[in-house]
């Protein structure tokens, strides 16, 4: 007997089980929490994410290439969703005096109202749905093995500036 199986692409199974998982977890949960976050707050998870990023951001605001490399949200998809929260009130564009051909997304006060207010909804659910089902080592292991994987990512990939 093989101590590790290949599927049909000859890949072993061991290496993908976690990245499987992780699939399926993201998978799982991103709708949940949404739909959590849209019952209570009537904000999508997707806004949350920038509002977040916006709401950690110096002065509370980043270009547009920034806030795509920051959010969980797609590059391609961030302007449409600052687009939707400008309408929102939650985020305004501001000119960006160093490069007249961007903008900045800036956290309004109601947007950083709603954040607040959806905070606990968000962070119950985290714990809820994820970290509550494993231990505090697990999470950590958890926690440690991304990040270990996001920085090796990080250090490779070439941002452009802006």
């Amino acid at each position: 007997m093989r101590a590790h199986a290949q599927d049909c692409y000859g890949v072993t199974v061991d290496n993908t089980a976690a990245w499987a998982g992780l699939l399926r977890v993201h998978a799982a949960l991103v709708p949940l929490l949404d739909q959590e976050l849209q019952a209570a707050h009537g904000l999508p998870l997707t806004w949350y994410d920038v509002l977040l990023e916006l709401d950690a951001a110096p002065e509370k605001r980043l270009t547009m290439t920034d806030l795509g490399a920051a959010a969980v949200v797609s590059r391609s998809r961030v302007s449409r969703v600052v687009d939707e929260l400008v309408r929102a009130g939650l985020v305004e564009r501001e000119p960006n005096p160093g490069d007249k051909r961007s903008a900045f997304a800036k956290l309004t006060p109601e947007g950083w109202a709603r954040l607040a207010a959806a905070a606990p909804t968000y962070l119950a659910g985290i714990e809820r749905h994820f970290t509550g089902r494993m231990t505090a080592a697990e999470a950590t292991t958890v926690a440690t093995a991304l990040g270990k994987v996001l920085r090796a990512h990080e250090a490779t990939v070439i941002r452009p500036i802006g």
